[in-house]
């Protein structure tokens, strides 16, 4: 009698084993690596918003975020050293014009918020203005072309610019002293020289040329992954999306998260960032990630003009809408 009662319950349990496993597929969720840009911050509250929620789970994925290596985010993707990551529409342009084969698969921000600052005390309140001033970069060939072109345009002299490599220093520290004026995204460094009580003259990108209200940053992936596994890719961004609307909508929450992963921050800025950043992720879009061609094309065409591209690229292949969720 216990036997036949013990086979029955052993017989029970492997057919809920069975039906579980999907008649013997692996339930396993699948590893996938997000490689970001630079150390974590409000741009990416979204892809840890939907990781902490548990989002990526159920799309059946394992997601690891982590920070760039050697080698840089886009040349690492491209290459599948990690299936998607954090960059800009400038480094994706120059990608594929040197036949790297990477593709924009969401913009993370509507609008270039990126732009030049100083002190209120340098007096360059406008392009013009930085004529003998110390400009503070990194040294990119494209920073030069920006300068020239928008100070150029406000009737200029380009070449009583000083520009000085100051890599990754600290703005704080650089600014006034060793520089000034850098170039600044405004929903970070900017939002803490506000807590700082320091007075700047922002000149905004895009309100300089329209041409460079380019998107900064996007999601990428590799070509392959894309044309080869798109399933995984619309699961990526499904939950992504999703993160990225609970974070437009919910800054305070969202904070809190992107804190939880990255407790080294500055807990009262992060606060300020993710208000400023939240309305911000979606702007005017009809949906969170949309990219418009006229906005690749034209910073393609921009770009190409002033010799910063090896060849002009074929927009469409750059970037996709594919995947965004409706």
């Amino acid at each position: 009698m216990f036997k036949k009662i013990f086979l029955a319950v052993m017989l029970a349990a492997l057919i809920m084993s069975a039906g579980c496993s999907g008649g013997g597929e692996s339930k396993q969720p699948q590893d996938v690596t997000v490689m970001l840009d630079w150390v974590p911050n409000t741009n990416h509250t979204g892809l840890y918003a939907a990781l902490d929620k548990g989002w990526y789970r159920e799309e059946g994925l394992n997601v690891k975020i982590v920070e760039p290596t050697e080698g840089g985010t886009t040349q690492l993707v491209a290459t599948g050293k990690a299936q998607f990551g954090v960059s800009y529409q400038e480094d994706v342009t120059q990608a594929r014009a040197s036949d790297v084969p990477v593709v924009s698969i969401a913009a993370v921000i509507q609008h270039n918020t990126s732009g030049f600052a100083s002190q209120k005390s340098a007096g360059i309140e406008r392009p013009g203005d930085m004529e003998g001033k110390r400009y503070g970069g990194w040294g990119s060939p494209t920073e030069e072309a920006v300068l020239k072109a928008v100070v150029e345009k406000d009737g200029g002299d380009f070449s009583k610019v000083k520009i000085f490599n100051i890599g990754t220093s600290d703005f704080f520290t650089a600014i006034g002293r060793d520089v000034d004026f850098a170039w600044i995204y405004y929903g970070w460094t900017g939002i803490e020289a506000e807590q700082r009580g320091m007075e700047l003259n922002y000149l905004e990108l895009r309100k300089l040329d329209p041409a460079l209200d380019y998107y900064t940053p996007v999601l990428i992936a590799g070509e392959k992954l894309v044309q080869e596994n798109p399933e995984l890719v619309k699961k990526f961004m499904r939950a992504t999306a999703r993160g990225y609307r609970f974070a437009g909508e919910n800054p305070d929450e969202a904070a809190g998260i992107l804190l939880k992963h990255a407790p080294e921050l500055d807990r009262k800025l992060v606060l300020a960032s993710q208000k400023y950043l939240s309305p911000r992720y979606r702007d005017d879009a009809a949906r969170w990630g949309e990219q418009k061609t006229e906005v690749w094309e034209n910073y393609a065409r921009w770009m190409n003009e002033r010799g910063l591209l090896q060849k002009m690229i074929e927009v469409d292949k750059a970037f996709t809408n594919e995947f965004l969720p409706r």
